[in-house]
């Protein structure tokens, strides 16, 4: 029995005619379920005539990149890593509400001149339908650009991109969702690479210790912690509990907390509501 119905696979034909209909592609490549399950349809679709390329920045996390290039490696993927300079933009540092325009802005732009001296006709990026619920500034970074958004365009939620990709063998259709790290940090307090370091370190002792589904939210001297509901209730045991204080401290935060409404996406624009 079959894990997607026709209707999926109904989207998934969509993409893939868009993508056939291109001359060529590069591809926005994150290593998340949609930026990876766009690049295999890519690669399918136009063989050599497509490269994902994946912007090392100090807001990726660091287990993001590693796990991003197994993945290419594994499913015979062309790939290929620029350095982006988001950090040298005053406005992406500002981090005001469109931080993640600034961001956008300038890896679409890096795409835009390697796409011209590479020869590339199109950059297609993961974005899906679920995202326009959300407040999503950098979407207008790509409209500007030109980026086209295959996804998107057929309509795949999240939830049912999860599906084609495991129906497609990928290894990557139940892994947790991980935006960028800056996008742990409020709108209003300046984004700095020490910053996103130490939430890096933070997130990764989370997952050491057996943690799936979480972001490490940065309030200055304070860390608030949101795990997933499932996960909380060890989260909340006073063994562990003490664990997380001591690794949270070493990390240089003066207050420990955990949320107690759990792991939820996008939680800092709530503010924005």
């Amino acid at each position: 029995m079959k894990l997607v119905g026709d209707k999926f696979m109904g989207k998934a034909k969509m993409v893939t005619g868009r993508l056939v209909a291109l001359e060529s592609a590069l591809v926005a490549y994150s290593g998340g379920v949609d930026s990876a399950y766009l690049a295999w349809a890519a690669r399918r679709a136009l063989g050599e005539r497509m490269l994902a390329v994946l912007a090392d920045s100090p807001s990726l996390a660091e287990s993001q990149r590693e796990h991003a290039i197994r993945f290419a490696r594994e499913f015979d993927i062309p790939l290929e890593i620029i350095r982006t300079a988001e950090f040298d933009n005053p406005a992406y540092i500002a981090n005001a509400p469109d931080r993640c325009f600034h961001c956008k802005d300038e890896l679409f732009g890096k795409l835009s001149a390697l796409a011209r001296a590479r020869g590339f006709a199109t950059i297609a990026y993961g974005v899906n339908a679920d995202d326009v619920h959300d407040y999503r500034p950098g979407h207008r970074a790509a409209a500007e650009h030109g980026v086209i958004s295959p996804l998107l365009d057929a309509g795949l939620t999240k939830a049912e991109i999860r599906q084609l990709a495991k129906e497609a063998g990928l290894p990557v259709w139940d892994r947790p969702a991980s935006p960028c790290l800056s996008s742990r940090i409020p709108y209003g307090t300046p984004v700095t690479i020490q910053t996103v370091k130490t939430i890096d370190h933070g997130e990764d002792a989370l997952r050491t210790l057996g943690f799936r589904q979480f972001r490490v939210r940065h309030h200055g001297e304070l860390v608030r912690i949101e795990i997933a509901a499932d996960e909380l209730p060890r989260a909340l045991d006073p063994q562990m509990a003490q664990i997380l204080a001591e690794k949270f401290k070493a990390l240089g935060y003066q207050y420990v907390t955990l949320d107690m409404e759990g792991f939820r996406s996008g939680s800092l624009n709530e503010v924005l509501k």
